[in-house]
């Protein structure tokens, strides 16, 4: 398979300038989560390069508000189970945070709005393919599911069904999300609820009228204690109350406040274990008059690390040691991705295939600009070891 492999390798090396042109290209085309037409021109835009290559590609409508899902596939007619590319086109930078045109590279880095999360992942998993499709690559199909909506967690669409619907039947799956610094390939991530309560009270002058009043911040105040209380660090679970608001002003007594709260969790069983005790704290008043509503406002399940994705792991391991490339240790992350979904599905999948690099959502993100090339080389010779 030597002489195979080196093809691809030389296809790829061949190719940097037009794989840092897209990836230019793409990170210049903002597509802010809440920003759907933009989402969904970057969306159009990639289905058009993907379609060049052969893919049967869908747009899909997820929500009326929320940026398309690009769903394709490319030889559909051949044997056995597909192998999925997965990961997100949107970005949690509204348009114009870094300015005009603001892909750039300095030294070793680039830069830009989801220039590492997770737009280097899309510009891999196409030009895997075509190093691929320039050998004739015909063994199994491949399949690409890229959400418009994966950073504001699937609030109010279809996205995450969508997903969980298109990754059945895979024979194993490459979610394309930041790449670890450190090459360490991620096996599973904690799933996250976040959530809003809201607590009514009744408002009255501090002073003319205290005993009248009724203070929706006391009885927040016991319900954001109890909550804290539902951490467990040794099973993974952690609570944390991120914003609070409550009151007009100081001389009258609140008649409401408002708090979020971010969940994580280790695995699917404890999801609805903590939906359940939040929900006791929700129900339970301390102070009579209160009333307390809560809501989940966005919801992950899980990325479990099962039995089949460690053994996916292993083989990814063993394939990028065998032909040179640097060993990838394992690691669970604390955020999470759509690869929860993938694997629900029953698709074994390893996340953060993509580019490497670090501090993603934040203004100083940045990707190592060999990780593109390398990855690329990576993902083609696992596939090519493939069973």
């Amino acid at each position: 398979m030597g002489s195979i492999l080196n093809q691809i390798y030389k296809y790829i090396d061949d190719k940097d300038e037009e794989m840092l042109t897209l990836w230019r290209e793409i990170v210049n085309m903002e597509s802010y989560s809440d920003e759907k037409e933009k989402v969904d021109l970057l969306a159009k835009t990639l289905k058009a390069k993907f379609e060049e290559e052969g893919f049967d590609c869908r747009l899909i409508d997820v929500g009326d508000k929320n940026g398309k899902t690009l769903v394709g596939i490319l030889g559909a007619e051949r044997k056995g189970k597909p192998i999925i590319f997965s990961g997100h086109m949107d970005t949690v930078f509204p348009s114009g945070t870094f300015g005009e045109s603001p892909f750039k590279i300095e030294g070793e880095k680039a830069y830009g709005p989801g220039v590492l999360d997770m737009k280097g992942g899309i510009v891999i998993s196409l030009f895997t393919v075509r190093a691929l499709n320039s050998i004739n690559y015909n063994e199994r199909p491949i399949k690409i599911i890229f959400s418009g909506d994966e950073e504001i967690g699937h609030k109010g669409s279809q996205g995450a069904e969508i997903i969980l619907e298109e990754a059945r039947g895979g024979l194993c799956g490459f979610n394309m999300e930041t790449g670890l610094i450190d090459n360490s390939i991620c096996v599973g991530r904690k799933g996250r609820i976040g959530c809003q309560i809201n607590v009514k009270g009744v408002e009255s002058h501090a002073g003319n009228d205290f005993t009248s009043g009724i203070n929706a911040i006391e009885e927040m105040a016991h319900k954001i204690i109890n909550l804290q209380k539902l951490t467990k660090l040794e099973s993974g679970t952690t609570i944390s109350v991120g914003t609070i608001k409550g009151g007009t002003v100081s001389n009258s007594i609140p008649s409401q406040c408002d708090i979020e709260v971010d969940i994580r969790f280790e695995n699917i069983k404890e999801m609805e274990n903590i939906k359940n005790k939040v929900g006791e704290v929700c129900n339970k008043t301390f102070l009579e008059g209160t009333t307390t509503e809560g809501k989940i406002l966005t919801s992950m399940p899980a990325y479990e690390t099962t039995a089949d994705v460690l053994k996916f792991y292993v083989f990814c391991n063993e394939v990028s040691k065998k032909y040179g490339f640097d060993e990838m240790k394992s690691k669970r992350l604390g955020g999470s991705s759509d690869a929860s979904y993938i694997t629900m599905a029953g698709t074994p999948v390893l996340c953060s295939f993509g580019v490497r690099g670090q501090w993603n959502h934040t203004t100083k993100e940045y990707a190592l600009v060999d990780s593109l090339f390398d990855r690329a080389k990576l993902i083609s010779t696992i596939i090519m070891s493939l069973e």
